[in-house]
């Protein structure tokens, strides 16, 4: 599914290079959820940027599903990401001027077979899931830093993607929310063979993973594989229960004009 291979990342500055990815090789399977731990500045949150295609290594080589990342130009890269990949950012990364439900649907709006009626429904639908149908017509503006995590994670999720990477998506969010967040990743790990990849510092996230990657200094130092036993099954009978209908607030949303971001 995943594939690292040698991969290498720096950031060169006025001073000196930080090296950021030091030489670093694993392996991730169709249908795992592994967790990345370690301290601030260790290099997770690169990692995680390079899996994604989201910036390229100086050295080495990403392959994801046969595709070797750091030899496809960007248009492929945004392409790929649109039907296989699913992104939840730290700092959310949601456009102003859009509504949360139309935050949710930007994905799909790269797909031409689907009408923009039908994307607003799955993106309500996908809302509705995280507990913020009733906010689908607001603008980030107007929302609370857990309500744009939520949006951010419910857009991670619209493309029905093969693998998942989440970059602390529980940081900004109670104990209830993180539960139901974490519920519906599992969900999504366990029922729909989704493999999921998560930064965390909260060793409850990382509990639940098949296996735990722990970074310093830009490598990988250590591996644990978890126990079955600390995967805690899940209601998936959750997702079913009703939520208030709402009025989305239209505002003007073409295709054409959502270009592809790098």
């Amino acid at each position: 599914m995943l594939n690292f291979k040698t991969v290498s990342k720096s950031f060169p500055n006025d001073i000196e290079t930080i090296h950021v990815l030091k030489n670093i090789s694993f392996r991730i399977e169709t249908g795992e959820f592994v967790a990345i731990m370690g301290p601030s500045g260790s290099g997770k949150s690169t990692l995680l940027g390079v899996a994604a295609g989201l910036d390229k290594p100086d050295t080495g080589s990403v392959i994801l599903d046969d595709v070797d990342l750091t030899k496809e130009d960007e248009t492929n890269l945004a392409d790929l990401r649109a039907k296989k990949i699913g992104f939840i950012f730290q700092n959310f990364q949601l456009l102003p001027g859009l509504t949360a439900v139309e935050n949710v649907g930007i994905p799909l709006f790269l797909d031409p077979t689907l009408s923009e009626k039908k994307i607003l429904e799955k993106a309500k639908s996908i809302l509705d899931s995280v507990s913020m149908g009733q906010r689908a017509g607001h603008f980030p503006k107007q929302l609370s830093g857990g309500e744009e995590q939520r949006v951010a994670i419910a857009r991670s999720f619209v493309n029905d993607p093969k693998i998942i990477f989440a970059d602390e998506p529980t940081a900004n969010l109670d104990s209830k929310n993180s539960q139901t967040i974490l519920d519906l990743l599992l969900y999504r790990n366990q029922k729909q063979g989704t493999t999921i990849i998560v930064v965390t510092h909260d060793p409850d996230v990382a509990k639940l993973a098949d296996r735990i990657l722990y970074m310093h200094d830009g490598e990988i130092v250590k591996e644990i594989r978890n126990k079955v036993a600390n995967k805690k099954p899940i209601n998936f009978s959750q997702s079913s229960k009703k939520t208030e209908k709402v009025s989305v607030k239209k505002v003007p949303l073409k295709k054409k004009n959502l270009k592809r971001s790098k």
